[in-house]
């Protein structure tokens, strides 16, 4: 009779005890809908971090140049230049997402560190690497700007800071290689129209005699595997 009257107790407490899991996954927690905003508002900021962290900026710049140099509008195309910078910029940041994998997201998947923690960590090796590249001039310009205490070392600067100073940074950089890319192909261009001008032949613009010499030019002196080695050194 008692062991009858456990078992019916037991029987009953079941269904009582299963109620608390079966409520959670029908309600789960207040943080998943902001998690699931996060994730959608990091995807849409995506191009703009890949941007504004990332060597692509310099990458970019000096390949749109480099085309206008050699006078053709459409060759390569801009898909082709985009994904030959996003390769290039993912080789360059290899070594600084392994340190992020290190710090900050494998601990934080082993459950050892919070996730505010985990980006704390993470963001330390991305901030080293932009101002490695960042100059002293545009630190302080963005210092002054937003009225940061004048910290003791630039390691102390917040992202807000580093950030817009490394992109102007950069298109300082890209901007300096661009014209010295661009002087060679210049002088090839002055040199056609002196000598077309020269003989007569106005009805032929020059940029259609000197374009076919820039892209043979370019091709005899492996100009893609020089314009890349020298855009890896200057990292």
């Amino acid at each position: 009779m008692v062991a009858l009257m456990a078992a019916a107790h037991a029987a009953s407490a079941a269904p009582s005890s299963l109620l608390p899991d079966l409520n959670a996954r029908l309600h789960p927690s207040d943080s998943t809908p902001w998690t699931i905003l996060l994730v959608l508002t990091l995807i849409t900021l995506l191009p703009a971090i890949l941007m504004c962290m990332t060597p692509l900026v310099r990458l970019l710049v000096v390949f749109h140049f480099l085309r206008q140099a050699l006078g053709t509008q459409t060759a390569p195309s801009n898909p082709t230049l985009m994904g030959l910078a996003l390769m290039m910029a993912w080789f360059l940041m290899t070594p600084v997402l392994n340190q992020v994998d290190q710090q900050a997201v494998e601990p934080y998947r082993l459950g050892q560190i919070t996730g505010l923690d985990a980006i704390d960590r993470g963001a330390q090796p991305v901030k080293h690497f932009l101002l490695r590249y960042a100059r002293e001039k545009d630190l302080a310009l963005f210092t002054a700007a937003g009225q940061v205490p004048r910290p003791n070392t630039a390691e102390d600067l917040p992202m807000r800071v580093v950030i817009p100073a490394y992109i102007l940074s950069e298109l300082k950089a890209g901007f300096a290689i661009g014209a010295v890319l661009f002087l060679p192909f210049l002088l090839i261009d002055m040199v056609t129209a002196a000598i077309t001008t020269s003989i007569g032949m106005f009805q032929l613009p020059p940029v259609v005699v000197s374009t076919p010499l820039k892209i043979l030019l370019f091709v005899m002196v492996d100009g893609w595997n020089l314009l890349a080695g020298s855009l890896l050194k200057s990292f």
